[in-house]
C-alpha cells in the first residue's frame, strides 16, 4: 500500500527569477481561464479537454507541451470536484501551477529544483529544514506544485510516495468523541480541553474587530497601518489550530498503535449546516463555524495509514444521548439527562462525564463493525 505526502519547501529566487515565476503563474492561470470558458462546462475528462484546446494553449500562451497538458488536467480536476459539490468553476487565480517529471526535477545534493517556466529552464535554491531534508532524502519525486502563498513568498509543494505497512488485526477499539468543549475525548479517558482554544479565537475576533473599527474611522495613514497589522495577524489562529490538531491526532494514533486498537471516530459531515439552521446567537454561530473537526479527522486518517492502524467512521446519531452501559436512548418515562459535562442515565443509574460516555458509545459502534466483521445496520466507512 502506498501513501502520497506533500512536502512544502520555500524557494529563494533571485529578483529576475521572481519576475519569471510571476509571468509563468499568470500565463498558467490565463490558460486555465481560457480553457474553462472555451470548453463546455459539462466536459470534465482531461483527455477530451486536451484534444479541444491543446494547440491553442501552446500558441496563444507560450506554454510547453507538458505545461499545456497540466492546464487541461487542472481544469478537469477542478470541474470534477465542483461537480461533486454541486457548484461550477468560475475562475482561476495566478497563485499556483502544476509540474510533472518532464518539467520538474529535484537535486538532493545541492538542495535545488529545476523548473520549466515560459521558454526557459530555471534553477531555484531551496530554503528547507531538517524535516524537509529527512522526507526528501533518497527520493526522486516526479510531481510538484509551484505556489505563491499569502505571505508573498514562493513555495514548491513536492509530492512523494511512501510505502506504508498493512494494517494488522486489532483486538480492541478506541472511540473518539469530537466536540468544542473538549476537542477530543477517547474511550480510554484521555481528553484535550477546548477552552484555551476558544479563548484564543475570541481574543483574535475582538482584536480583528477593534482594528477594523479603527480603520473605518481613521485617516488614510491609520487605515494603511491597520491593513498592515491585519496582514501580520492573518493566519496565526489557523496555524495554531493546525498545530494543535496535529498534536492531538499524533497522540491518539500513538495510543491506538500501542494498544493494538482500531480508532472509531464520528462522521460529522454536514453538522455545520444542521447547526446553522437552529436559532442561535451570533457568537455561537461564529464559534461553531470555526470548529475544525474535519481537519482533525483528516490528520487522524493519514497518520493511521502511515502507522498501519485501522480506523472506522461511525454514524454519530444519538451517541451523546445513549448510555454506554445499558445502551438506552432517553428511556420513557425514566429520562436520561445531560447537564453540562455530566450525563446521568435514568434506566441503569450510571453517572459520569458526558464526553467519556459518548466516546464509549462510539467505541461500541466501532466494535460492531471491526471485530464482528458486520456493519450491524450502521452507516460506517472503514479504511
Amino acid at each position: 500500500m502506498e501513501q502520497t505526502l506533500t512536502v512544502v519547501c520555500k524557494l529563494r529566487p533571485t529578483p529576475e527569477q521572481s519576475l519569471e515565476i510571476e509571468r509563468f503563474l499568470k500565463a498558467f492561470a490565463d490558460a486555465c481561464n481560457f480553457t474553462n470558458k472555451t470548453v463546455q462546462p459539462t466536459v470534465t475528462n482531461k483527455i477530451t479537454i486536451q484534444n479541444m484546446v491543446y494547440r491553442e494553449l501552446r500558441s496563444r500562451f507560450g506554454l510547453s507541451a507538458n505545461q499545456a497538458v497540466r492546464v487541461c488536467a487542472r481544469v478537469g480536476a477542478n470541474r470534477q470536484t465542483a461537480k461533486l459539490k454541486g457548484k461550477v468553476v468560475k475562475a482561476f487565480n495566478s497563485t499556483s501551477a502544476d509540474f510533472d517529471a518532464r518539467i520538474f526535477a529535484f537535486r538532493e545534493k545541492d538542495e535545488l529544483v529545476r523548473l520549466t517556466l515560459l521558454g526557459r529552464r530555471e534553477t531555484l535554491q531551496l530554503d528547507i529544514g531538517e524535516y524537509q531534508r529527512e522526507k526528501l532524502r533518497g527520493r526522486r519525486p516526479t510531481a510538484a506544485q509551484l505556489c505563491k502563498h499569502r505571505d508573498g513568498f514562493y513555495y514548491i509543494h513536492i509530492q512523494i510516495t511512501e510505502e506504508v505497512p498493512q494494517p494488522s488485526e486489532r483486538t480492541t477499539v478506541i472511540g473518539v468523541d469530537l466536540g468544542r468543549r473538549e476537542i477530543a475525548k477517547t474511550s480510554t479517558g484521555r481528553g484535550w480541553d477546548g477552552n484555551p482554544l476558544n479563548e484564543l479565537r475570541d481574543r483574535f475576533h475582538r482584536v480583528r474587530a477593534s482594528i477594523q473599527k479603527r480603520a473605518s474611522q481613521g485617516t488614510r495613514s491609520s487605515r494603511r497601518a491597520c491593513r498592515k497589522l491585519l496582514k501580520r495577524l492573518a493566519g496565526q489562529e489557523r496555524r495554531f489550530q493546525e498545530w494543535l490538531n496535529h498534536s492531538i491526532s499524533a497522540a491518539i494514533v500513538r495510543e491506538a498503535k500501542a494498544l493494538n486498537a482500531v480508532i472509531a471516530i464520528e462522521d460529522l459531515t454536514g453538522i455545520r449546516e444542521r447547526l446553522n439552521q437552529q436559532p442561535r446567537s451570533k457568537t455561537e454561530r461564529r464559534r461553531s463555524n470555526c470548529w475544525s473537526f474535519y481537519q482533525l479527522r483528516q490528520l487522524i486518517e493519514y497518520k493511521c495509514l502511515r502507522e498501519g492502524v485501522r480506523w472506522v467512521a461511525v454514524n454519530p446519531a444519538y451517541t451523546s444521548q445513549t448510555c454506554h452501559r445499558c445502551l438506552q436512548i432517553h428511556p420513557e418515562p425514566l429520562q436520561s439527562y445531560r447537564k453540562g459535562k455530566e450525563f446521568a442515565c435514568g434506566h441503569c443509574g450510571w453517572q459520569g462525564d458526558a464526553d467519556l460516555n459518548g466516546a464509549l458509545v462510539i467505541s461500541s459502534l466501532g466494535k460492531c463493525v471491526t471485530l464482528a466483521r458486520s456493519s450491524g445496520g450502521l452507516a460506517c466507512q472503514i479504511a
